[in-house]
């Protein structure tokens, strides 16, 4: 059986002390489950485990209850009742059959003031125990935001594959029909085959992004061909949602050295993008402009502008505002991209009206 003399916080009394307080204290029984106490009690003293176990647990978020701490033999708990005269502010329960010892808060304030070592010995037996309850409520915030992240994700992920998925339904639904002239199969088929590749480079991307790495595979190229391809596909599919995507000038006859996938893939992320804000008469414009030995490329919508909330953090992961789906994995993707060529990116809000996605890529050699 465990004596008070060998609990934590009493120690170091003398003997005398150690009588008394031994005098006053209250030993109390409990079953496996039964409180010792609930939140909201009278807070009128604290507990020393003889024998058995004590659950600490309280309400942190979502109004969850969550197990804080256990208290084992020659351990005390309820000590802020000492110092404090509120109400408790969690649950103790016994875990299995307990017994304790209870001293009230008058008997520990005399005590204390006949022995200032005890005041010392409960400061430190406080700071250990909300540095305990602290590192648990870390845990528990670390946890229910990796969960929060995960959730994110994977709405990300599926509003990024419903994009080519709706497309090929309703390509496929066109194709089906039994008066499709030839050459409408022709293009219907090649469109499918394009909305296949793009979600097998959308599986590309979020594996890249959960590793961390981007692996670039260089070469020079031609922009304004570049452009070109790229903005025949995408008009493709904008004409499907109404949305208009032009070219203010054309793209410079120069050689830039890019990985056409990942490059082709910022400009999906980015017209997808604004595309997703875009009302009736959506309008995309690309304009160009050389800046000493870098191409400048602005995309530009009609939209209503980026929200005041996110001109910060527009580039981070899952950022995302005003958007039933979308977490702005996007862009962060095109931010790596981007300065993994040697380049960067911004955004900003046009005074007529409308966002300015702009970036730069190094000419060829530079």
């Amino acid at each position: 059986m465990t004596s008070l003399a060998s609990a934590e916080l009493f120690r170091l009394l003398k003997p005398e002390e150690l009588a008394r307080v031994t005098a006053v204290a209250q030993e109390r029984t409990f079953s496996a489950g039964q409180e010792v106490f609930r939140e909201g009690d009278p807070g009128d003293g604290l507990y020393v485990v003889m024998e058995g176990l004590v659950e600490i647990s309280g309400v942190i978020n979502d109004a969850q209850r969550q197990v804080l701490t256990q208290v084992a033999p020659r351990c005390v708990f309820g000590e802020m009742s000492v110092i404090e005269q509120l109400p408790r502010s969690a649950n103790a329960t016994a875990v299995m059959p307990t017994r304790v010892l209870f001293v009230s808060r008058a008997a520990m304030q005399a005590l204390i003031a006949r022995e200032p070592a005890l005041a010392a010995a409960m400061l430190q037996l406080l700071s250990d125990r909300l540095r305990e309850f602290n590192q648990h409520y870390l845990r528990e915030v670390v946890q229910a935001e990796r969960l929060a992240a995960v959730g994110r994700f994977a709405r990300s992920i599926i509003h990024d594959l419903k994009n080519p998925l709706n497309i090929i339904g309703l390509t496929a639904e066109m194709f089906g029909k039994a008066d499709a002239p030839l050459q409408f199969r022709t293009n219907a088929q090649s469109r499918i085959q394009k909305q296949i590749v793009r979600i097998n480079d959308l599986i590309t991307d979020i594996l890249q992004f959960t590793q961390g790495e981007q692996s670039l595979s260089r070469a020079p190229v031609n922009y304004a061909r570049f452009i070109e391809q790229v903005t025949a596909e995408l008009r493709g599919e904008l004409e499907i949602k109404s949305v208009a995507l032009t070219l203010r000038d054309p793209a410079p006859e120069i050689f830039l050295s890019l990985d056409t996938k990942l490059m082709r893939r910022v400009f999906v992320n980015l017209i997808h993008n604004a595309v997703d804000v875009l009302q009736d008469d959506g309008c995309i414009t690309l304009s160009f402009s050389v800046e000493a030995e870098k191409v400048r490329t602005d995309i530009k919508d009609n939209g209503p502008g980026i929200a005041p909330e996110m001109a910060g953090k527009l580039f981070q992961p899952f950022a995302t505002h005003g958007k039933a789906h979308g977490s702005g994995l996007g862009l962060s993707t095109c931010k790596k991209i981007i300065e993994d060529h040697g380049g960067d990116i911004r955004a900003q809000n046009d005074p007529a009206g409308g966002a300015v996605f702009s970036f730069t890529l190094l000419v060829a050699g530079a």
